[in-house]
């Protein structure tokens, strides 16, 4: 008898796995650890559930006046055991795993989404936010709106390709002009330029320093700049001044360096891409006229 049972259970996991997910209690009291993740949580409508978030959980502005728990990477038992919460919300990027472990023999629960720049990975992180909130419509409804805009925005970048050729582009990840890192293939920054019409010219994987020299003979026609601690034209102007190779580039010469909110490149595929997307594409292709009020030239 007590077999038959096991096996039953077992059975209605196997076949009716959304039902035993509903069974679940919803977690109440959440700290999330990615910024695209924070403002998934947001925009599906789990703001409230918020106990804390780290410090790449800047947008919307009203998490900034939530407790912070560190940097993504480099979080602390004590700080998030001291919120109480039922839940961490994290990525891989999530860490360190001693901490993580500890936080899990405490009782609280880990849940880890992937933080890969894919739009399959962003549709499966959406339906198990929405589950996690008790609404996995809504985490529906957010990926077909994510999707339909993309889609728009892919046909404006194939119509202006037609006639204007793709820009070679380097983003570089920094720091109050320091020496900036520069985003390889597989890493969101390569996502971010492809899908925005640009031809990524860093070969390497991941994000890697490179020498002034290797940065003046890449001569790109597009430079990212994704400053962490400057905005705008400042962080152009400290770009400059601590990498002074940049300047015989084709992108400095011709006033082709955009500033980019580095929050975008953490965490996976946050609701802001599409905007960061229709600046990009807007400053790769500068002769054609974006269709939407999104696409806003950096001066």
């Amino acid at each position: 008898m007590r077999l038959a049972n096991i096996l039953g259970g077992l059975a209605a996991v196997l076949l009716f796995p959304n039902l035993v997910l509903a069974a679940e209690p919803l977690p109440q009291r959440w700290v999330s650890s990615g910024g695209a993740l924070s403002e998934w949580v947001v925009l599906l409508g789990g703001e409230s559930k918020l106990v804390g978030v780290d410090t790449t959980s800047r947008h919307p502005a009203s998490l900034t006046k939530l407790p912070s728990v560190g940097y993504q990477r480099q979080l602390a038992a004590e700080g998030i055991l001291a919120l109480r919460p039922d839940l961490l919300l994290g990525s891989e990027e999530m860490g360190p795993p001693p901490v993580l472990a500890q936080l899990a023999a405490a009782g609280v629960r880990i849940e880890r989404l992937t933080a890969r720049a894919e739009l399959d990975s962003l549709q499966a992180n959406l339906l198990r936010l929405g589950q996690l909130l008790g609404d996995e419509a809504a985490g529906q409804r957010a990926f077909a709106d994510y999707q339909a805009r993309l889609q728009t925005q892919q046909q404006w970048v194939e119509q202006a390709q037609r006639s204007q050729d793709a820009p070679g582009v380097l983003l570089l990840l920094g720091h109050a002009g320091g020496s900036p890192l520069v985003g390889g293939i597989d890493t969101a920054a390569d996502w971010l330029i492809s899908r925005a019409g640009g031809r990524n010219l860093a070969s390497h994987s991941g994000y890697k320093a490179l020498s002034s020299e290797a940065l003046l003979a890449l001569d790109p026609q597009v430079v990212v700049v994704a400053d962490r601690a400057l905005e705008g034209d400042a962080a152009r102007q400290a770009l400059l001044q601590q990498n002074p190779a940049l300047a015989g580039t084709r992108a400095a010469r011709e006033g082709r360096l955009l500033a980019l909110d580095p929050t975008l490149l953490v965490g996976g595929l946050g609701p802001r891409v599409p905007d960061g997307l229709a600046m990009l594409a807007a400053g790769f292709y500068p002769a054609s006229q974006f269709p939407t009020a999104e696409a806003k030239r950096e001066p």
